[in-house]
């Protein structure tokens, strides 16, 4: 079966003044698929074999191109958005025919010129259509181990859950909401760490580093602010969560383990008001 949006090795039969016309090897049916002149070699042989990507022409006509493009048919890929339009939006994905990008199908307001995470099915038309509802299309069986770092793109952002994420661009991902310490987007691509993988095989995710990893990037910024600010912080255990988070853009649990690892250095010292800088 010739199977649209999918790249596949066919056989060419017979040649037309406009091209060839292609079959599957084992001739299981009639079926054939059009693959316009210039796109073969002009001594192509009948019975050659070419591996083509199936889609339909601007005329909706199904059609053969060597081009194979950025996504195919079970795959995610990330698009440009080349025109946005009334029905809809249109993305480059490699072939003269644009993308088409139902309103149906997008998260958000996609512009033009924006990179925006896809998906590509097939239409109650049997036409390619792309999709930002990506959710099914992401696979549960990610190479990854505990404590690596991984590359995603947020796709979806659910108050209740998190942040969920592309791995890689094919990956089950959720940065859960208490994990969430930044303004986190759709669209934004984010370096992240695998805090433990589920029993169904997808990631849970993390904007920050392991413990020992963290805690000399918190001291980091604990002596930043102090030094941005004449040598004294007026922060300290009485502090609120949310006043360390304002300022520091971390838990109050992680300042407390970066002060502490700054006082048994020396660095810091308390006081009535807070800490100072020693040196």
């Amino acid at each position: 079966m010739i199977v649209l949006g999918k790249v596949q090795t066919l056989k060419a039969v017979r040649r037309t003044d406009f091209g060839v016309y292609l079959k599957e090897l084992e001739e299981t049916s009639e079926e054939e698929v059009f693959i316009p002149r210039q796109e073969v070699a002009q001594d192509l042989e009948m019975g050659a074999e070419l591996s083509v990507f199936v889609y339909r022409d601007t005329e909706d006509r199904l059609i053969a191109t060597v081009h194979i493009p950025k996504l195919t048919l079970g795959n995610v890929a990330k698009l440009k958005v080349v025109d946005v339009t009334s029905i809809g939006a249109f993305l480059e994905w490699g072939l003269q025919k644009d993308l088409f990008l139902p309103f149906k199908q997008q998260v958000g307001k996609p512009q033009k010129d924006q990179e925006v995470l896809v998906g590509l099915y097939i239409d109650k038309s049997d036409r390619l259509c792309a999709t930002m509802k990506i959710y099914d299309m992401l696979k549960c069986d990610a190479p990854y181990k505990q404590n690596q770092s991984v590359s995603g793109i947020v796709y979806s952002i659910k108050p209740e859950l998190g942040a969920l994420v592309a791995v890689e661009d094919g990956y089950h991902g959720l940065i859960p909401t208490n994990e969430m310490m930044n303004s986190i987007r759709v669209g934004d691509q984010l370096n992240v760490r695998v805090k433990n993988i589920r029993p169904d095989g997808k990631l849970v995710l993390s904007l920050r580093k392991q413990a020992f990893q963290q805690m000399e990037d918190d001291a980091t910024k604990v002596m930043n602010l102090l030094e941005a600010q004449g040598g004294t912080l007026a922060l300290g255990d009485k502090s609120s969560p949310q006043e360390i988070k304002a300022q520091l853009g971390i838990s109050k649990a992680s300042f407390k383990r970066a002060i502490g690892r700054l006082l048994k250095e020396g660095a810091i010292s308390l006081t009535d008001t807070g800490i100072k800088r020693n040196w």
